[in-house]
């Protein structure tokens, strides 16, 4: 069975954050993984990269940003919305 968009996008910030995918809380922030600003870089390019998208974020003005990276769950809800924008009707 394929990977869920929320499993890969989870292993995309488990290997960035150099943890385990099973303890990446779905709450937990970035900066709660130790993730900083050119892992943020890192982890768009590569879920951009899996997910064949584009995500629409300024990292040098992140909160002017229309992707929410508040959270895990923010993330993973964000990439799933695009996701579903990239399947053809």
């Amino acid at each position: 069975m394929a990977q869920s968009v929320r499993e890969r996008v989870i292993g995309i910030i488990a290997e960035q954050a150099v943890l385990e995918p099973g303890d990446i809380a779905m709450e937990a922030t970035l900066e709660d993984l130790g993730i900083d600003s050119l892992g943020l870089v890192e982890s768009i390019f590569a879920i951009e990269e899996a997910f064949d998208i584009q995500i629409p974020f300024n990292a040098n003005e992140p909160q002017a940003s229309d992707f929410d990276i508040s959270s895990v769950a923010a993330i993973v809800g964000a990439v799933e919305a695009l996701v579903a924008e990239q399947k053809p009707a």
